[in-house]
């Protein structure tokens, strides 16, 4: 290469530095201010959130969605001042975005999912639901996932995709609950004293309620026995310490003169 071409070469990229230089200059200087007002901004509707007392679960996400809005739009604001057409780069975008879409439609469905349950709130943290075949309290609603740890501290991972439009049971939503038992007895024993002595069970119990009323009634004659169904109202958290405290009691009282284990559970109904 002799000292002309060194001389061209040096000139072109001089005029390359002059046109192009500021413009980089003033476009990095651009991004720097934008990410800082963005940030300023993200942060400022995340404090609005909080006084408004937006579900915290949903606090996140939007703010990391309209972040990440923002600085696209300023992505591309950035790469326009440099001279770059963004008309073929937003094309480029776009198909690129249609690939990966295609690729990750579950991914996408799941996306979706998380939007309407942080949207519509079918749940929240800290409610009990019982939804794809599994239970448990919800501990975490992620953008794509809903993570339930169950009594015996299992973590359920679930897709939010089938969650949101698939069937789902809340315990959680009503503050009252009705527990359902069924008991039975022999065919010898007597019907009226079992109906009195599950009443008294049942006035003794502090936490079931008077109103609505309890309900003791004759169910059904089975093969071997007779069996009695015993519906009460209470308190959703104190479900589980009657069930299970009623039918102890159960076991231990004695009717009509008979042993303690004249009453048998015979199995359990699923509570409406």
């Amino acid at each position: 290469m002799n000292s002309e071409d060194v001389n061209g070469l040096m000139e072109t990229i001089k005029g390359y530095v002059v046109e192009y230089g500021l413009k980089v200059l003033i476009a990095i200087v651009v991004l720097l201010i934008g990410l800082r007002i963005i940030k300023a901004i993200t942060n400022g509707m995340a404090k609005m959130m909080e006084k408004k007392d937006v579900d915290a679960s949903l606090r996140p996400f939007l703010k990391s969605i309209i972040g990440a809005i923002l600085k696209i739009m300023l992505f591309i604001s950035v790469i326009q001042m440099v001279g770059v057409a963004t008309t073929s780069f937003i094309a480029i975008l776009g198909a690129a975005g249609l690939a990966v879409g295609l690729a990750l439609s579950g991914t996408l469905q799941n996306f979706a999912g998380g939007v309407v349950i942080l949207i519509l709130k079918p749940f929240k943290v800290g409610d009990w639901i019982d939804a794809q075949g599994h239970s448990g309290t919800v501990n975490e609603i992620q953008i794509f996932f809903t993570i339930l740890k169950t009594p015996d501290n299992k973590t359920v991972i679930l897709p939010n995709g089938p969650l949101s439009t698939g069937s789902m049971v809340n315990y959680s939503t009503e503050e009252h609950r009705r527990v359902d038992m069924e008991f039975g007895i022999g065919y010898t024993d007597d019907i009226d004293k079992t109906k009195a002595t599950l009443m008294k069970l049942i006035e003794a119990d502090e936490r079931i309620f008077k109103d609505p009323a309890p309900v003791v009634v004759l169910a059904a004659l089975a093969d071997s026995s007779v069996n009695f169904k015993v519906r009460v109202w209470s308190e959703a958290g104190d479900y589980w310490g009657i069930y299970f405290d009623f039918h102890e009691k159960v076991k231990k009282t004695s009717t009509n003169g008979c042993t303690r284990s004249q009453f048998v559970k015979t199995k359990k109904i699923t509570v409406l």
